[in-house]
């Protein structure tokens, strides 16, 4: 079988990026690249910081239970939970049919889904919003900020949230991470950082109460237009929740491979 270019740029964005952002929050992060699996596990309290993934094309139904039994093992060694993000392209078609079994059977459980997306689209105008004006990550409490709108938007601690971010000295300078602010308030996030020659989205949030109101959009196109006029990139990569892959395509992405977030 052949793996569509873009599931396989999907991939290694996500291994580039998170081997930054996982050795940005620990240095001594287990960051390793194995026959068929890409950990990158910082051993964090804010789950997104503990990633692990299947790497290798074409991998059928043997291959792919041997693998996601491996992971499964890797992820019982750590202190802290994480997820096991699984390309769906990567797989053969026998490989995806037996998937939900083959998972069950290395201890794994279905957490929530997700899609690779990628295009062409930059530059973009700068955005407005009526309601909002836009602030980069600079300050300690502005990371604070930030990290409080993921929590509230992924459901995680208020304190894990906090672990993820703070004292990061690359959020501060290097990722392109702005706020959305309504009058005086923080209500959606998002940032882009450079990778292989492309710009990639992390982490847009909107505070739950603020919610459908057009922010998490306005406030990704800041991060995209800003990034895109820094480093002069014309292509974007992201990997979307269910919640953001409506918004995506309306900047221009287009949607490539499937992902199935496990936890244990």
């Amino acid at each position: 079988m052949t793996v569509p270019v873009e599931s396989i740029e999907s991939v290694q964005q996500l291994t580039t990026v998170w081997r930054t952002l996982v050795l940005d929050h620990d240095a001594d992060a287990d960051v390793r690249d194995l026959p068929g699996i890409a950990v990158r596990w910082a051993d964090s309290r804010f789950g997104f910081w503990n990633c692990i993934t299947l790497t290798e094309e074409g991998a059928g139904a043997q291959l792919a239970e041997h693998r996601l039994g491996q992971a499964a093992d890797i992820m019982r060694t750590k202190k802290h939970p994480g997820y096991l993000w699984l390309f769906e392209d990567l797989l053969d078609n026998e490989a995806r049919s037996a998937l939900e079994t083959t998972a069950e059977h290395a201890g794994l459980k279905y957490a929530f889904p997700g899609t690779g997306m990628a295009g062409d689209l930059l530059p973009i105008p700068e955005p407005a919003h009526p309601d909002l004006t836009f602030a980069r990550v600079r300050t300690d409490e502005q990371l604070q900020a930030y990290a409080d709108l993921q929590s509230r938007a992924y459901g995680f601690s208020l304190e894990e949230g906090r672990d993820g971010l703070a004292g990061s000295a690359l959020w501060k300078n290097e990722i392109y991470a702005y706020l959305a602010i309504r009058g005086d308030e923080p209500v959606a996030c998002a940032a882009t950082i450079e990778a292989q020659g492309r710009l990639f989205v992390a982490y847009v949030a909107t505070d739950p109460q603020w919610q459908r109101r057009g922010y998490g959009e306005a406030v990704t196109r800041k991060a995209l237009h800003e990034g895109a006029r820094d480093t002069g990139l014309t292509r974007a990569t992201l990997h979307a929740t269910a919640a953001g892959a409506p918004v995506y395509p309306r900047i221009g992405f287009k949607p490539n491979t499937r992902i199935h977030f496990y936890s244990l």
